[in-house]
């Protein structure tokens, strides 16, 4: 045979052995494993049966790991364990509750990306990925009846209590704001969750007690939405507007039976549109004295829902990074760290969890404010008695004016 067709016969066979090859590497990419080698290890080698068995043993770590105790922790695994166990197959052990359960935890504390969880607890992504749902989904369902429940006119005058003991502020009700939690784009999602900052978002929108205790929250609203528009739409808003809830009657302001009945309020900022249950500040800087008390009173009892966002950001990371996750479980996620956050309040972890979120820096951005919300005669005859009220005798504090 001549030298070049044997080379031609050469290169042929060459190439076929090499599309043979590639064949085979073909099928064995295609080819899938029950569990993947690397994750056979987790064991041995993954965080919840090494370093997360260790951290039971040192408190201080442990909850800066999961931001709460390990006792803390083993009450809410007694709670939702049972939503969270699967039954054993020929194929495979199912993920423990317990493991479920640290993953989930720790993706809220930390913010940490589901693939990084992945490869750190030897688990496949989509394994993590369903271990946080599954764990937001449990806490929803089986802890918001006790932690964050329907508002009855008991829990009302307790809150109202709470307001005027600690904060100075009567018939107050709670106080109302609005924040954003950023989340990766949605396919197909058009502008609606694009907010005036040019962030994709949804919106949490809270009513907190004295305590720092969300009473009620609406989560899930376009980002692009005012505070405003929020809470008219919400269930709070229109039970409030119909007179659906049921909110104790209107009740004098201590210590000043003249000047007769007032209702129960919320207290808001000037995102809020002015009603005869939610007061917010008097606009503009050329106000009179006791214009200026009463906006420093309300704003002074306002600010226990900037300090409940505070804490649950410096304890829940995730609200601080742009959620890679389909927004029906971001707001699964946001509903279960709110519960989580009345699950944990504690007046001690307050003050440290303030103080973080003091110095990292991190805050939720605010909703959009529209403003210029009209108001009709009573509603601003409420809100000059209760200024009288914060200037009078019997409701002012004897620092209000150093203040101003």
């Amino acid at each position: 045979m001549h030298s070049a067709s044997r080379r031609k016969v050469l290169a042929a066979a060459i190439l076929f052995a090499q599309q043979e090859d590639d064949n085979e590497s073909d099928r064995g990419r295609r080819r899938r494993h029950w569990i993947h080698p690397i994750n056979q290890q987790r064991w041995e080698q993954g965080n919840f049966h090494n370093l997360v068995a260790e951290l039971a043993l040192d408190k201080q770590r442990h909850h800066i790991y999961f931001r709460k105790s390990a006792e803390q922790m083993d009450h809410l695994l007694s709670i939702v364990g049972p939503e969270l166990t699967r039954q054993t197959t020929n194929y495979r052990a199912p993920i423990e509750p317990e493991q479920r359960l640290a993953v989930a935890v720790r993706f809220l504390a930390s913010g940490d990306s589901l693939i990084n969880l992945a490869f750190c607890y030897r688990l496949g992504h989509s394994t993590v990925a369903q271990s946080v749902h599954m764990v937001c989904a449990a806490i929803e369902k089986l802890m918001m009846a006790e932690f964050l429940p329907t508002p009855t006119q008991e829990t009302w005058t307790e809150v109202a209590r709470g307001f005027w003991n600690r904060w100075n502020f009567p018939n107050c009700l709670g106080a109302l704001d609005g924040k954003k939690i950023n989340i990766q784009a949605p396919a197909n999602s058009g502008s609606q969750y694009f907010d005036y900052k040019r962030n994709f978002s949804i919106v949490l929108m809270a009513l907190v007690d004295a305590d720092y205790r969300f009473r009620a929250i609406q989560v899930g609203d376009f980002g692009r939405m005012s505070d405003g528009g929020v809470f008219v739409a919400s269930d709070l808003g229109r039970g409030m507007e119909s007179g659906a809830l049921d909110v104790p009657p209107n009740a004098p302001l201590p210590g000043a039976p003249e000047l007769g009945p007032l209702p129960h309020v919320m207290v808001g900022d000037a995102a809020f549109p002015l009603k005869t249950y939610l007061l917010r500040p008097y606009p503009g800087t050329d106000l009179t004295h006791d214009r200026r008390i009463f906006n420093y009173r309300l704003s002074r009892a306002r600010m226990v829902v900037e300090c409940a966002f505070g804490i649950l950001t410096a304890r829940w990371r995730v609200m601080l990074r742009d959620i890679n996750l389909h927004p029906n479980h971001v707001d699964s996620l946001v509903v279960a760290a709110c519960i989580l956050h009345n699950f944990l309040l504690s007046p001690r972890d307050n003050v440290r969890m303030l103080d973080e979120a003091e110095g990292a820096g991190g805050c939720l951005a605010q909703a959009r404010n529209l403003g210029g919300h009209r108001a009709v005669g009573e509603v601003y005859h409420n809100r000059n008695t209760f200024t009288t009220y914060c200037n009078s005798p019997a409701g002012c504090v004897s620092w209000q004016e150093q203040m101003i």
